[in-house]
């Protein structure tokens, strides 16, 4: 047996962090110095030994490891650019019912009746890496990559490269416009790259995607140019003024000044057009000259899009209807269980490694006890595995037939495995949860973990493994730890620099990182904070309502009594419910969060929330709640709409409120606003307001 699956979990932890730490030394002389100083076949070795401890212990890859990287890591080499307008992500779809569900839903927004035609652009949904392009004066000054959505990298130097982005645009293009798609390599270029590579005796590229992205992240600008990389623009961002009133008239314009499509796109006017076409091209992938991972629909009419806005990070416009999920079978080695930050207990399947579209899956989701008791998965069953996209893997069901004898059933445990604390499952919930709460080790360190992710902190240079690296070494305990890091690197009898796997300048560039990230916004850090059903849209609702954290802190001391008026208002907040509105309270109150909020408070700059600026909207600021049934657009595009004119949208009159919209059976809620004196205005009165 190889020895790899014969090691306790602490010596796989201390082996992968020397090789990882090796194989990045190794990089840096083959990529930064061109100086390689072992052979490829000892290199390859090193690299091979590492996936194969990563397949046995999943739990020590992270978004750093030399598995999941290409070349050197330079990101931080980069400027960070803010975008003008988000970059956003997609919702997916998976089958036809979920199309048709896109399409429904669209229709229910827009007030339209079910049989009004709803006209879509379908285009193959390439698998590269995001790009936005900013013109101005018709010339390109910028180029960046998606980043968070928020906050991307200046990558303009490298993308001046590419052959197909234009340098300039016609002079029928606007002053101001920004041009947004998709960086990629064809695969026959991908496959001659790969020729070359090996040639050369350099690194081979594991897909097209990765070599694209690694190509376009160079410091050094002349390997980017070296590589053969392509571009599809297919969608817009900030814009100086309006070309087109459609999708398809975005694209003709794209064309017009230059930017290659990804052929063939279609307008489907029905549902069974959008499945002819999602047919036509999986039967067409194996042919087409790039890698594509599904298809994007984009509802045609600009207006249209306009009403219907976004909902978290997300077009309520646009989906990715992705390729069917790949799967596999496998044998269930072992059943763990993990606990998140709000200390919920997820069962995962410990797997024989397998190989799923690409990936080597080790483990596999379970999600909860149901989950567990209705496929009756139990350990040494043979079970089919599946991933579709970004997906995390999970158990589709288990091959009855091929289980051997009797295996006892899976007995979920009713204690937490970290902290032995009570793990209780409340009536009416589907998780268990440890009760343990900031005495266990593993929600303590999970909630660091979302403290500094993507759409937390996002401090570079800090994932999930050197946290628990921080955490198990003392190093890092609270949020507040992080930010005095140097001086706590300063006191330690062997510092950061001296630790294996770092050096002066990597130990310089985390400090810098965190130095950066002192200021932050304020629904930023709400969402950072981890509350249990605190989302990104409710932590924007909040930090809208409240606008800074003494506010808020204030505020949830009062709503401790139910009968207050703070309570009150904050179940007004819309989509926050008794039970949010528990958990809100429950987090404000707790001894410990309030120290770490008076920690956080002393070591950041937290900046108030402030809308986005309407100075010609009439209800900027103002609170409306609407009730009863509205005839020209539907109740979810009303508030929509409220809030992007800079309105507060309740869920509840309270003395607060400045305007309760009533349409047709009013109930309640429009007794309540007469009787406090609240100014209610029908559905044309609104209407009218808002045009002002």
């Amino acid at each position: 047996m190889n020895a790899l699956f014969d090691m306790s979990i602490e010596d796989a932890r201390a082996h992968h962090k020397k090789l990882a730490a090796e194989i990045r030394k190794h990089d840096e002389h083959y990529y930064r110095d061109d100086s390689p100083k072992i052979s490829d076949a000892a290199y390859d070795k090193l690299r091979q030994e590492l996936i194969e401890i990563e397949a046995q212990y999943p739990d020590l890859i992270t978004q750093d490891s030399p598995t999941q990287t290409v070349g050197v890591a330079v990101t931080s080499g980069f400027k960070k650019i803010r975008h003008a307008v988000p970059m956003l992500s997609l919702s997916n779809a998976f089958d036809e019912a979920d199309v048709i569900d896109f399409l429904d839903r669209i229709r229910r927004f827009l007030s339209l009746a079910a049989d009004d035609t709803v006209s879509v652009i379908a285009e193959p949904k390439i698998d590269g890496l995001s790009c936005s392009l900013r013109y101005e004066s018709r010339k390109l000054v910028m180029a960046a990559t998606r980043g968070d959505g928020s906050e991307g990298e200046d990558i303009t130097a490298n993308v001046r490269t590419i052959k197909d982005v234009p340098q300039s645009l016609l002079a029928s293009a606007p002053d101001l416009v920004e041009v947004r798609g998709e960086i990629y390599m064809r695969r026959d270029d991908f496959a001659s790259l790969n020729q070359r590579q090996a040639e050369a005796g350099k690194q081979i590229f594991a897909n097209p995607r990765n070599a694209a992205a690694g190509s376009i992240r160079q410091l050094d600008v002349s390997i980017s140019a070296q590589r053969p990389l392509h571009f599809f623009g297919y969608a817009l961002g900030e814009m100086k003024e309006s070309i087109a009133s459609t999708q398809w008239g975005i694209k003709d314009k794209l064309i017009e000044w230059g930017f290659a499509q990804a052929d063939p796109f279609a307008l489907c006017d029905t549902a069974g057009d959008m499945m002819a076409y999602y047919q036509t091209i999986m039967n067409a992938r194996p042919d087409l000259p790039y890698e594509i991972d599904g298809v994007v629909y984009k509802v045609n009419r600009l207006d249209y899009q306009d009403r219907l806005g976004f909902v978290s990070r997300a077009p309520r416009w646009a989906t990715a209807h992705k390729f069917p999920a790949e799967q596999a079978i496998t044998i269930v080695k072992d059943i763990d269980i993990q606990v998140g930050r709000t200390g919920v207990l997820t069962p995962v399947a410990r797997l024989e490694p397998i190989t799923v579209g690409g990936v080597v899956v080790s483990n596999a989701t379970l999600h909860n006890e149901d989950e567990i008791e209705r496929k009756d998965v139990r350990v040494g069953d043979h079970v089919v595995v599946q991933r579709a996209g970004d997906v995390i893997p999970q158990v589709v069901k288990v091959l009855l037939d091929k289980r051997v004898g009797n295996p006892a059933p899976y007995k979920f445990p009713d204690e937490c495995p970290i902290c032995k604390s009570a793990a209780v499952r409340e009536e009416g919930e589907v998780a268990r949860r440890c009760t343990g709460g900031l005495i266990c080790p593993a929600q303590a360190v999970e909630r660091l973990k979302h403290f500094v992710s993507r759409d937390g902190f996002d401090i570079e240079g800090l994932g999930d493994k050197i946290i628990k690296e921080f955490w198990d070494k003392a190093l890092v305990r609270t949020p507040g730890d992080i930010f005095r890091l140097r001086q706590a690197n300063e006191a330690l009898a062997e510092p950061l620099q001296l630790w294996e796997g770092w050096g002066e300048k990597s130990v310089a560039k985390l400090f810098d990182a965190i130095e950066k990230r002192r200021a932050i916004g304020f629904d930023r850090f709400i969402f950072a904070l981890g509350i249990p059903q605190i989302g990104q849209a409710t932590a924007r609702k909040l930090a809208l309502t409240y606008t800074n954290l003494k506010t808020l802190r204030a505020a949830m001391d009062a709503a401790q009594d139910i009968e207050s008026e703070a309570y009150a208002d904050l179940l007004n907040i819309e989509d926050v419910g008794p039970r949010v509105a528990d958990d809100l309270r429950r987090f404000f109150v707790e001894t410990h969060n309030r120290t770490v909020l008076d920690d956080l408070e002393s070591e950041l700059h937290i900046e108030d929330f402030k809308a986005p600026e309407r100075v010609d909207s009439p209800v900027v600021g103002k609170t409306v709640v609407f009730t009863g049934t509205l005839t020209t657009m539907s109740r979810p595009e009303a508030k929509a709409r409220a809030e992007v004119l800079g309105a507060k949208v309740a869920g509840s009159v309270s003395a607060k409120t400045d305007y309760v919209v009533a349409g047709e059976d009013a109930g309640s809620k429009l007794a309540k606003a007469r009787d406090a004196g609240v100014t209610v205005l029908s559905e044309k009165e609104w209407l009218a307001l808002i045009s002002r």
